[in-house]
């Protein structure tokens, strides 16, 4: 035998259909992939806008706050706590009083950052046709009819003080 020939490639591995095999792989369509979860903190509303917003640097909660308008402090405090736990946002607390929180994005987070902020850019240019499309649909913008409906099974539920069934 040659002593100059690399070792032989092991043996092809055989594909495990298994459940824990799936999830292990990550396959997006099994109830209890694990990615599921990241998906969901990623794609949610505020996980986007805190992507995007962390793109262009490191912030202060409240700067950050600021930057994304209309986000609760519960509700940010949640996503980045989540962004964290996923490995897609650093957070650094410095040892001073009054307290001063920077939040910035990790490698991984600048990674799926510009995923993200792909996607906005693409609704962003796409809104004028996207707009357009709602009146046609149910429950789109302009859909006076639905709205209409919608008051009326209301109406009877206030005036008895009620909440509203839908």
């Amino acid at each position: 035998m040659r002593s100059d020939l690399p070792p032989p490639s092991p043996p092809l591995p055989t594909v495990d259909d298994s459940l824990s095999a799936q999830m292990g792989r990550g396959e997006i369509f099994a109830r209890d992939c694990p990615s599921r979860q990241v998906l969901q903190h990623v794609t949610s509303r505020w996980g986007v806008l805190v992507l995007v917003a962390l793109r262009a640097g490191t912030y202060r909660f409240s700067d950050l706050r600021r930057k994304v308008s209309g986000v609760s402090e519960k509700m940010l405090a949640q996503t980045l706590q989540q962004l964290e736990h996923n490995g897609f946002v650093l957070r650094v607390a410095h040892p001073v009083v009054p307290p001063h929180v920077e939040y910035s994005l990790t490698p991984l987070g600048h990674e799926v950052g510009a995923q993200v902020q792909d996607l906005a850019e693409w609704i962003e240019a796409n809104l004028p046709r996207i707009l357009a499309r709602q009146p046609a649909l149910p429950g789109g913008a302009a859909d006076t009819a639905t709205v209409a409906t919608l008051a009326a099974m209301d109406a009877p539920a206030r005036s008895a003080g009620r909440r509203p069934a839908r």
